[in-house]
């Protein structure tokens, strides 16, 4: 039960992200902070659509004292004021990274979902807050932050692995289809990356002088210590070959969100980003004992029901 918690905080920053990636950094851009929230929750994994003059930001939600994460919008008007929140997402199992997009006359969610076993892509039938199940993605391993990008023809997808604990960090997958609902076809020398600092997906690609540019998050030092431009030279249904470069990590003019950097995300003039903070207090430990308290006492009242 650890006392240090990850406290995520995401940001707009008012710069493009090939802007971003060519300076390697935010620091001198203006940013815009989404709201803080209460203790021991935060926001985080933010990505955008831009519809009718207002961007619709889809976040995870996340509250250490449940530990299941969900899906939330945040609505800003032209001059990036708040102007709507709502929840859009719920399941039984936890929701992260909800990587929203456009394609083929449809608005489309991706959410991180690996702790239900499978990937689940979702249709929007009242954007942005109504979503149905559209279609499960098979492949060749549970996927962990899928990242899918159209390009050449052809729709490629990025992923880890939730094989193995070490893996959802170093180990990054590659997929294609013709289309969105598959057949997905894994990539023979699946994986085609494994490093800790940077094989992870971590926001939304771009394509830039036409080749791929993939955010990776460097989790070497800690989880979504930094991001990382992965770009990828070599992309067909044989090869793959990519160089990375430098770590983008916060500045200091965002502290105390200056441990870590894990989300960057294209969104037309702007780019979503998130950084975190830890929070060490005995109120972090207690929490974390609680639940113990209750999942020993939700295991005894089980049993007890089977023998009776």
């Amino acid at each position: 039960m650890a006392l240090r918690k990850d406290i995520w905080r995401p940001a707009i920053v008012m710069a493009a992200a090939e802007a971003i990636l060519e300076r390697g950094s935010i620091e001198g851009f203006p940013i815009a902070w989404l709201p803080p929230m209460r203790s021991f929750q935060f926001l985080a994994d933010p990505f955008g659509l831009w519809r009718d003059g207002r961007l619709y930001v889809f976040v995870e939600t996340y509250d250490y004292r449940v530990r299941i994460g969900a899906i939330e919008v945040l609505v800003y008007d032209c001059d990036f004021r708040l102007v709507d929140r709502q929840p859009v997402l719920n399941e039984p199992w936890h929701l992260s990274y909800p990587l929203v997009f456009e394609a083929e006359g449809e608005t489309w969610m991706l959410p991180e979902a690996h702790r239900s076993s499978r990937l689940t892509l979702y249709r929007a039938v009242g954007f942005p807050t109504q979503w149905e199940p559209a279609h499960v993605i098979e492949l060749d391993h549970v996927a962990v932050d899928a990242t899918p990008v159209f390009h050449d023809g052809l729709w490629w997808l990025f992923y880890t692995s939730a094989d193995r604990e070490p893996d959802k960090m170093s180990a990054l997958h590659v997929a294609s289809a013709e289309r969105l609902s598959g057949p997905w076809t894994p990539h023979p020398a699946n994986p085609v990356r494994v490093d800790v600092a940077s094989a992870r997906p971590g926001g939304m690609p771009l394509v830039i002088d036409g080749l791929i540019v993939l955010p990776v998050q460097d989790c070497s030092r800690t989880y979504g210590g930094a991001i990382r431009p992965l770009t990828i030279t070599v992309l067909n249904s044989e090869l793959f070959e990519a160089e990375v470069g430098a770590a983008l990590v916060p500045p200091t003019s965002c502290a105390p969100y200056v441990e870590g950097f894990h989300t960057l995300s294209a969104a037309g003039p702007v780019t979503l980003v998130d950084m975190k903070r830890t929070e060490l207090s005995l109120r972090g430990l207690s929490i974390e004992a609680v639940r113990e308290v209750r999942k020993l006492g939700r295991a005894v009242r089980k049993r007890a029901s089977v023998r009776g």
